[in-house]
């Protein structure tokens, strides 16, 4: 496996992959961007070989350069504490953009590894500010993934907050769900690209608390669990854990989307 953690990952321009040919476009870029822009957002986007599990995007105090699009797999972004240890602070599926938090400081404040086998684009941050005033779209499309990031953070606040377990992985569920689905994928059917350990560190429970709540939601028919493979068979109850409720139906369940 080979581990980028000490040397930048090596980006290239690759000619048979353009954003005008990608699915993901519609999600990570703005909407009402015209041809012609694209094509100069195009010209800067930079992809690079794929990283492999394990391999870091980039790691806590490297200089920033730019962002990145997750065009396929899965990144998981976590700090190190004081004491050494890995606190995931959150997971990037495709569409998605990472490494926002060294804009401020020109330093990654937290480190991005590969879950699996995973593509990125980076986007220079220079060149993007530099085009974004010539593509007002744009920049405004960046300022609303910015605040998606403040909101991303304020969900984790959130789902730590949460009284019990089970309301926490409910609300983890319902999130990714909505995350598939505006991929146009299966908002009932998905796979977990993390372990059950990073989703206890992610929301603060042990490991094997984790594992035990799959389990009672498979007996209790709100989920068809098969490894990694999810089926989620009553949102109407997953739902109703979430939000502490399991006596009666909820609101709709569109709070959890992040």
């Amino acid at each position: 496996m080979d581990d980028l953690s000490h040397r930048p990952l090596s980006f290239r321009h690759q000619a048979h992959s353009h954003c005008v040919d990608c699915s993901l476009s519609p999600i990570c870029l703005p909407v009402a961007i015209d041809a012609e822009d694209l094509h100069k957002l195009d010209a800067i986007i930079q992809r690079s070989r794929p990283l492999h599990r394990g391999d870091h995007l980039y790691r806590e105090n490297m200089p920033f350069e730019g962002i990145y699009a997750v065009r396929s797999g899965a990144l998981k972004v976590y700090t190190t504490t004081d004491s050494g240890e890995e606190q995931v602070t959150g997971f990037y599926l495709p569409g998605e953009v990472v490494g926002m938090d060294g804009i401020h400081t020109d330093t990654h404040m937290s480190s991005a590894v590969a879950l699996e086998t995973t593509s990125v684009c980076e986007i220079p941050f220079l060149q993007l500010q530099d085009l974004s005033h010539a593509i007002p779209s744009l920049q405004s499309h960046f300022f609303k993934l910015m605040s998606k990031e403040i909101q991303t953070n304020q969900l984790l606040m959130l789902l730590l907050s949460k009284k019990t377990a089970e309301s926490r992985i409910a609300s983890l569920l319902l999130s990714l769900a909505e995350r598939y689905k505006r991929r146009r994928l299966s908002e009932s059917s998905f796979r977990l690209p993390m372990s059950r350990s990073d989703i206890g560190n992610y929301l603060g429970l042990a490991v094997e608390t984790v594992s035990r709540i799959f389990t009672r939601f498979q007996t209790q028919n709100v989920l068809l669990v098969e490894g990694k493979e999810i089926t989620v068979l009553d949102k109407d109850a997953l739902c109703r854990i979430s939000m502490g409720h399991e006596e009666s139906l909820p609101p709709r369940c569109s709070q959890h989307g992040t």
